[in-house]
């Protein structure tokens, strides 16, 4: 070093100083700093004094990874690494990137931080926490707890369950504080709860603390929704929390409508998509913070974390709308069987109609029904009359139009005093055609697809896409086609057509209707879709009821009879003229529940059926889909309960081209197989275990066929 560069130092210090005592000062000063902790990776930062081990669940979907990991605890984020709380951490760092005691490297990934420990398991060098996203406890203890019980019991990871049991983070949200909450209401009275034979018994049992379980068979009318808000609020007097899940956002809204008529404001949150994201999440913390005890929402609600829980209740729950369309795809029913078992509340499961599985809760004692006596049935319920084949053939009108001479009149007098509904099975205008001649289904040339018609436009495949100009049947030569099923909009141009003076409006999936004027109209509309009249429909009709009871599916009857009875169920009372027509034949089962409104008797009695062929839900099954040697090489590595018995494989239908694919449909162009698997009561969570393992070593592997899992399938064929 030269003495220029010795005498260039500006601080007092190094006046004067030689070259080396320079050169000492430096290195002293570098080693007496701190070290400098770097973000997200907490190089050199000193560990947390209590507890510096966090327990994390990653947000890892895949089943091979569905355990926790241990990160250790930075003393900075000592205060808001709490249990609960949301956080990041690297993942995927191997055992070789190891930096001053700490493993370093992999991606940030989300988490939530499970529990605080004194010592980790692990016996190498843990990562540090890199970041706590909120300091905002959102998954406690009750919660994890169910999470974990759904995702054995569907042979899933607990990761997918919390991402639909934990709405995404609004900051927002969380910065403005929930209310105080509010001292518990008052007792209600039975209302029309005094209508149904252990009606009464069953609020008063709410009020007092207990923890009755009930499958409630509901009287048609509008009063279903006061009748659960009267739940909710004896639930509630009793110092505990209240949880209801309906099917779609227009049942909740009614339900919220209901609540706040009878309780006022503030006592409860409604949990639905429609709210947004940022008011939804600050609705669930309101809940998740104990300001809020009751909770009325859609199918994501059924996770809602209510605080000292009371009541959990469900209705319609045969409806499409509560099977949860990601995975592990759980059922709304099944998860608040779990939490009513896991919180010892209170269960309540109702609708108009009754399932099988509704039925097996009673049958096996576990609940109790809720029913009204024949007396009351008879002065709710409208008059029923069908058209059958024989009144069809015998019908001259309905040889030459789609609806026979007892429609048209039921119709016609139906207008002179209000509204009438007409329930089509399908939406859009000709979905399916037909030989006009043998009446055999016409099927597309190229992939054997349904060929239908849209909007009056040209004959295409429902499957492919493919347009046919020059069809002509192969089972008898004819070149004529006729409407198999014909949809709604078609269904309103005839209507309009024949009843010209007579407004129309139509509801289904691309506009429904909530509610309709009880001025005279025609309103036509797909399953499920039914919008309530202003004093109730003073008739209705039922379509083309073989088309929804020639499903091929298990469930075709029990489905059909409780789309008519929802249908039914908003029509007047058969005491104030109210008349209900549906084209079916009356000899076949569900058609005579409908006309007995005997939902309860029919649903027993399919259950009896089940219990002799061993369908659910007297037995567990699984279904297992994907290439045929996907599958055989799937099912070969299970080990399954000795009791297991496999059905199949069933070539699956492909996937239409020019749509989303919907979960568990093959892709586009791939020919799938399903197998079944059963097992008999008892021995579900075995099954679900042996297939989650085989699952988690084949995803681990890597590089193999996709095979989809699916316990309790909704079809089966």
């Amino acid at each position: 070093m030269s003495s220029e560069n010795g005498q260039g130092g500006g601080g007092a210090a190094g006046e004067g100083a030689p070259p080396e005592q320079l050169a000492l000062i430096r290195e002293s000063v570098r080693r007496a700093k701190e070290p400098r902790a770097k973000p997200r990776t907490w190089r050199g930062a000193a560990l947390a004094g209590e507890l510096p081990v966090a327990r994390v669940l990653v947000d890892k979907g895949v089943l091979h990874l569905d355990r926790y990991f241990d990160y250790a605890v930075p003393a900075e984020l000592d205060a808001e690494a709490q249990p609960g709380v949301r956080v990041r951490v690297r993942f995927g760092a191997g055992r070789g990137r190891v930096r001053e005691g700490r493993r370093e490297g992999g991606g940030l990934i989300d988490g939530f931080l499970v529990e605080r420990l004194a010592t980790s398991d692990y016996s190498g060098p843990l990562a540090a926490l890199a970041q706590v996203v909120s300091p905002e406890p959102v998954l406690g203890e009750e919660l994890l707890g169910l999470a974990r019980a759904v995702a054995d019991r569907y042979a899933g990871s607990l990761a997918d369950v919390l991402q639909l049991a934990v709405p995404p983070r609004n900051a927002r949200a969380e910065q403005r504080p929930s209310p105080a909450p509010l001292p518990p209401p008052p007792a209600p009275k039975a209302g029309s709860w005094a209508r149904y034979e252990r009606g009464s018994a069953f609020l008063e049992s709410l009020a007092s603390g207990g923890t009755p379980r009930a499958v409630w068979n509901a009287l048609p009318g509008p009063g279903w929704s006061e009748e659960l808000a009267r739940a909710v609020a004896a639930t509630l007097a009793s110092g505990r929390g209240a949880l209801v899940v309906v099917p779609d956002g227009r049942a909740a809204a009614r339900v919220d409508a209901a609540l706040t008529a009878l309780l006022g404001e503030g006592r409860h949150a409604l949990l639905t998509a429609d709210a947004g994201p940022e008011k939804r999440y600050r609705e669930w913390l309101a809940v998740r913070r104990g300001s809020v005890r009751a909770v009325v929402g859609t199918r994501a609600a059924m996770f809602a974390p209510v605080q000292n829980l009371g009541l959990v209740a469900l209705w319609d729950d045969g409806d499409d709308s509560h099977s949860e369309q990601h995975a592990p795809q759980p059922h709304a029913r099944e998860v608040l069987l779990l939490r009513a078992a896991q919180d010892r509340c209170g269960f309540l499961l109702g609708g108009w109609s009754c399932t099988v599985e509704a039925a097996q809760l009673v049958e096996s004692g576990w609940a109790q029904g809720l029913v009204a006596a024949r007396e009351q049935v008879r002065r709710a319920a409208p008059l029923v009359r069908t058209v059958g084949d024989q009144d069809l053939a015998r019908d001259e009108a309905a040889r030459a139009a789609r609806l026979p001479t007892l429609a048209w009149q039921t119709v016609r007098e139906g207008l002179r005093q209000g509204p009438v509904l007409v329930q089509v099975p399908r939406r859009g205008y000709v979905p399916r055609m037909a030989c006009a001649q043998c009446r055999a289904a016409a099927r597309c040339r190229h992939c054997s697809g349904p060929l239908e018609t849209r909007d009056g436009g040209a004959l295409g495949c429902g499957w492919c896409g493919r347009e046919e100009s020059a069809w002509h049947c192969p089972e008898c030569g004819s070149f004529r086609l006729r409407a198999q099923i014909v949809g709604a909009r078609r269904t309103a141009e005839e209507l309009g057509r024949a009843f010209p003076a007579v407004p129309v409006r139509t509801s289904g999936r691309e506009h429904v209707l909530d509610t309709v004027p009880g001025a005279p109209a025609l309103v036509v509309s797909t399953p499920g879709a039914e919008p309530v009249a202003e004093g109730g429909y003073a008739a209705a009709l039922l379509l083309d009821g073989w088309a929804m009871l020639g499903r091929p599916d298990l469930r075709a009857g029990e489905d059909a009879l409780r789309r008519w009875i929802a249908a039914a169920a908003l029509v007047r009372p058969q005491g104030d003229g109210g008349t209900v027509v549906v084209v079916a034949e009356p000899t076949l089962r569900p058609v005579q529940a409908l006309v007995r409104w005997d939902p309860v008797g029919h649903a027993v009695r399919e259950l009896a059926e089940r219990a002799e062929l061993g369908f659910p839900p007297v037995s567990r099954m699984a279904a297992v889909s994907g290439k045929g040697e996907a599958v055989a090489a799937f099912l070969a590595a299970v080990e399954l309960p000795g009791e297991a018995e496999t059905l199949g494989p069933v070539p699956l239908p492909p996937s239409p081209a020019g749509r989303p694919r919907r979960p568990g449909e093959p892709p586009p162009g791939e020919h799938w197989e399903r197998m079944l698997i059963r097992v008999p009561p008892g021995r579900g969570a075995a099954l679900a275990s042996a297939l989650k393992a085989a699952q988690a070593a084949r995803m681990a592997r890597g590089g193999e066929e996709a095979v989809r899992v699916r316990i309790d399938p909704p079809d089966i064929g």
